[in-house]
């Protein structure tokens, strides 16, 4: 009995031993490498069959732990290389090599409705992955594309917080329409702001260029798509990560102005000039031509600077926090960020919060549900502002502050130059606009049979701004013009929705045939509203835009509707013949609102074929060639490009007399036109992509063809008909181009130093074919048959009339020191018929460059990008040159008989401005300028997992530190970047930023 009892204790004693090693947690860990002995950083290690995952970091270093392993099996995957299984088997550490995919062109790039392989895409298409978005600082998605693929040119309209850059894929199509591209946000059209979506939620973008790309978006086509694909979750255990940074913004430089001395020099020659200076009494003629404060303070040697008094540094400051993970059936991700960023000027600024949810969840074998939200609120400051005009301008003889620290309204006792720093004063001037967007992407797709799937995508969206504006009595604005404070306040709401019906087949028969068919049934509503207030006479200050009721005089009142429909079908058909032959054919059919009945369809068709020419038997030898793809694409895509409603021609109020009293009528505004039809672009591209080396050097080039005709422009009509004008389809324009775009890895040490390069280069043609009733030339619009779609038309200067030249310059009713200009009849005189065409904006040639370079840890990475060629138009030369010595002018070489300039006509006090002055505007646009240098280092992985993290970077960076451009370092301009002209607003900015990345 004892024996059974001591054998029954032991038997419970093992059993009690056993149950804790049943649940004690087991910890796998290892090491993840390249071919090349490399550690992969974000390896996905994931256990078979379960919801358990994570990343290895910087290292390469993973570590899961799972409790009961038993037979299971780890799975490893990463973009670019094969995945891996490896069982357990009872092991604690399993360190694993992955293999790079010989085949990187099967990588998936986002199509129109759908995905491709990217060895199977027939059309011209880009991709910026999330690492080039985070290169560089951006306020909105746009800038990210700035330099970083060949064909899309991005310029800045200007450096106030919240301004949105110009788009153009392969140049200007239309004279009067829309050339902006098409987005389209996780499979659903977006139009509005860009600054709605937050710029740490974007996984990618892809861009399509030619027809065969673009035309399955039809109408919407014709300037080209972006793609923008937000993040997901993925089946790993949930992950957290965070991103931070904060910059300091200064002034890129200040516009040259002349100080107090130069300045009054130039009064002085401007007096010389009209006789009115005698200079052997100097003291009485200052007198005489400068008030009493401007001499007192001449006296005294006050010098102000009153562009420096209006700037101060700026910041900037991006935060983003986020959850992702999931299992194989649900997916998730949650993201959370906060943006600001207030500019050099005190009165401008931006400031974002936005969130974004995402979740796709597996029902069944062959249900998928899914969604997407983006949501974002704004407040955008100033948007309006532009101190530096009223800045510029001013006289440096005149003193800000009054002896007991006070403003001085007039510092000048000149009633057109008040003091700039009054807008500075709280309440003088408040300027916002609020802005709140909710978008968001549903869809729900079934597998019917294998291969065929049927989905549905529903894109509600809503958005809502309130815009308000107050200048009170003391506002520079104001006193000018004179009168009491002024306010207004604008709202508005945006609902749309877009509805797709989507059918795919996929099927591959018998190894060789594989055919894929895509059908498309949308619509996409947008109903939009807003409503305005203006009023004079605001008594009560501090109510702002707030109370409008109380003003005095209401200036103006006002609302609108516009609402449009466009109803779409598709079909695409892709075949491709043993990997080698590709065809892809394209129809889709699109119905506007926007035209008449009877004009409303369009119907564009496309067709591309490709070659993948590296799985020809007779290329199996090259094994250095990993891919070489030659592809051919020719189709249609359209422009709706007008305003609703205009078909049916607009009425405006009027007053006239009727019966001895004032009674209100409408006149026409606009004369209808019911034959309007749509503006269409033809597209042809011949192109190649290449790979080498294991994927080592990879590239692609573009030649392409574009010619737009029926294009939506003004046909202008005699004024004896009431009209000048009726928008009519007249004209056409062509645009040639070339694309070449190489990335290649140039150093891959396995000790750890790494460098590789990112080149695009690309050049655009664009040309006037027709204008209407085949003339050659409307001069009013600067449109020339054979010419660019942009073109500067003026008389160009070709020097100043010299001392020696006297004689010459009376022949032109003119005299030594002012304006040359080229007679280009020599018929004696200056007239209409000696303007010409100058130049065009457009440029010879754009690149882009990116560098990258690790070691150890260490990352550097260089974004540059050049623009060389074309012409710029100058508004600071054109519009502070007035040479009268009222105003202060750019600190130039001006003429005087001592200073024989050829450069600036002599200042004259009897010209506000000298004659013919906007010729001397034009300038070389060439520059080349580096957006962005990066330093970051990665913390060790034995310190990142004291600290309990899988990753931990730092960087520090600087944002444009370089610009060569001749309009910077020869005419002491700022920055020549912009779209045609560069105008008189907050200047342009670098940036010193700091910032830290981590996952946990």
């Amino acid at each position: 009995m004892k024996k059974y009892h001591s054998r029954l204790c032991c038997l419970a004693a093992c059993l009690l031993f056993y149950l804790p090693l049943r649940a004690q947690t087991v910890t796998i860990e290892g090491n993840i490498a390249g071919k090349d002995k490399s550690p992969l950083l974000g390896v996905t290690v994931s256990v078979k069959g379960r919801n358990i995952g994570t990343q290895s970091d910087a290292s390469g270093h993973y570590r899961l732990q799972l409790k009961d392993p038993g037979n299971a099996v780890l799975l490893f995957s990463f973009i670019g290389f094969l995945p891996k299984e490896e069982p357990i088997n009872g092991r604690h550490i399993i360190s694993v090599v992955l293999e790079e995919d010989q085949k990187k062109l099967d990588e998936i790039v986002v199509v129109g409705y759908g995905q491709q392989k990217k060895k199977d895409v027939t059309g011209a298409i880009a991709t910026i992955g999330a690492q080039a978005i985070r290169d560089v600082p951006v306020t909105n998605v746009q800038q990210a594309l700035q330099g970083r693929t060949p064909g899309v040119e991005v310029l800045s309209n200007s450096a106030k917080p919240g301004d949105e850059p110009t788009v153009r894929i392969r140049g200007a199509r239309s004279l009067s329409a829309s050339n902006d591209p098409l987005y389209v946000v996780d499979g659903i059209p977006y139009s509005g702001s860009l600054n709605d979506i937050g710029t740490g939620t974007i996984q990618s973008m892809d861009i399509l260029k030619d027809a065969s790309a673009t035309a399955i978006y039809g109408s919407r086509g014709a300037n080209g798509v972006v793609l923008i694909t937000t993040t997901r979750g993925k089946n790993s255990k949930p992950v957290v990560s965070y991103s931070g940074s904060y910059g300091y913004v200064h002034a890129l430089g200040q516009t040259d102005m002349m100080d107090a001395a130069q300045f009054a020099e130039m009064r002085r020659e401007a007096n010389r000039t009209v006789g009115r200076y005698n200079d052997s009494k100097p003291d009485s003629s200052d007198r005489a031509i400068f008030n009493p404060v401007e001499y007192a303070n001449l006296k005294k040697g006050t010098n102000t600077n009153w562009q420096q008094l209006l700037l101060s540094s700026g910041y900037q400051t991006n935060h983003a926090l986020s959850v992702a993970g999931g299992t194989e059936k649900t997916k998730y991700a949650l993201g959370i960020g906060y943006f600001k960023d207030q500019g050099v000027l005190k009165l401008q600024g931006y400031e974002r919060y936005n969130v974004n949810i995402s979740l796709d969840q597996l029902i069944g074998s062959r249900i998928k549900v899914g969604a997407s939200l983006l949501g974002s609120y704004s407040t955008r400051r100033g948007e309006t502002y532009n101190g530096v005009d009223q800045a510029i301008k001013m006289v440096p003889l005149g003193a800000p502050y009054d002896e007991n620290g006070k403003l001085i309204t007039f510092p000048n006792d000149d009633s057109n130059q008040p003091n700039p720093l009054l807008d500075y004063v709280d309440g003088n001037r408040v300027e916002n606009r609020n802005r709140f967007r909710l978008f968001t992407s549903l869809y729900g797709e079934v597998e019917i049979i294998s291969g065929l799937k049927y989905r549905l995508n529903v894109g509600p969206d809503i958005s809502q701004y309130n815009y308000g504006i107050f200048q009170g009595k003391n506002n520079t604005n104001l006193l000018v013009g004179g009168g009491d404070g002024t306010a207004s306040k604008t709202s508005g709401q945006t609902i749309a929705y877009t509805i797709e019906n989507v059918l795919t087949y996929n099927k591959t028969i018998h190894q060789r045939h594989n055919i894929g068919f895509t059908g498309l049934y949308s619509v996409q509503r947008q109903r939009g509203d807003s409503s305005t207030a203006a009023v004079r006479g605001v008594l009560v200050e501090n109510q702002e835009y707030y109370n409008l009721g109380h003003a005095q005089n209401v200036t103006g009142v006002g609302s609108s509707l516009g609402t449009w429909t466009i109803l779409s079908y598709m079909g695409r058909l892709n075949y491709g013949y043993d990997d080698r032959y590709l065809i892809t054919l394209t129809l889709r059919a699109d119905g506007s609102s926007r035209f008449a009945p009877g004009k409303q369809w369009g119907y564009f068709p496309s067709v591309a074929l490709a070659w993948n020419m590296k799985n020809e038997h007779w290329m199996r030898g090259a094994t250095w060639l990993d891919n070489l793809k030659l592809r051919a694409s020719y189709g249609r895509t359209g422009n709706t490009g007008i305003d609703p409603y205009v078909t049916q021609g607009l009425l405006a109020r009027t007053v006239y007399s009727f019966g001895g009293k004032g009674v209100l009528g409408y006149t026409p505004q606009m004369i209808r036109n019911p034959n309007l039809t749509w503006e269409t672009t033809t597209s042809f591209d011949v192109g190649f992509d290449f790979s080498m080396f294991n994927g080592r050097l990879t590239g692609s080039g573009d030649v392409y063809y574009q010619k737009t005709t029926d294009l939506l422009m003004p046909y202008l009509l005699p004024y004896s008909n009431g009209f000048n004008s009726v928008l009519r389809n007249v004209g056409a324009t062509r645009n040639l181009g070339l694309e070449a775009g190489v990335s290649g890895i140039i150093v891959d040490n396995p000790k750890g130093f790494t460098w590789s390069t990112d080149l695009n280069f690309f050049l655009n043609r664009s040309q006037i074919l027709e204008l209407m009733d085949n003339k050659q030339a409307d001069v009013g619009n600067a449109w020339f048959v054979g010419q660019p779609t942009y073109v500067y038309y003026d008389y160009k200067k070709i020097g100043i009339w010299q001392m020696d030249e006297a004689k010459a310059a009376a022949g032109y009713k003119l005299k030594p020191g002012e304006i040359k200009l080229e007679d280009v009849n020599n018929d004696g005189k200056i007239d209409g018929s000696d303007r010409q065409i100058l130049g065009s904006p457009q440029p010879s040639w754009s690149a882009g460059m990116t560098q990258r370079f690790s070691y150890k840890g260490f990352e550097l990475s260089l974004v540059a990008f050049a623009r060389i060629g074309g012409m710029i138009k100058s508004d600071f030369y054109q519009n502070y040159n007035s040479l009268s010595g009222r105003f202060n002018i750019l600190n130039n070489d001006y003429f005087t008989p001592a200073n024989p300039s050829n450069v600036i006509p002599r200042p004259n006090a009897n010209q506000e401005r000298p004659s013919n002055y906007q010729s001397l505007s034009y300038f070389d646009g060439s520059f080349f300028k580096i957006r962005n240098i990066t330093l970051a280092y990665a913390l060790p992985a034995p310190v990142v997992k004291r600290m309990q993290m899988q990753d931990l970077r730092v960087n520090v960076g600087v944002k444009q530190p370089l610009i060569l451009a001749p309009y910077r370092q020869q005419w002491k301009g700022v920055d020549p970047e912009d779209v045609n002209v560069i105008g008189i607003d907050a200047p342009a900015t670098w940036m010193l930023q700091v910032g830290v990345n981590a996952r946990f």
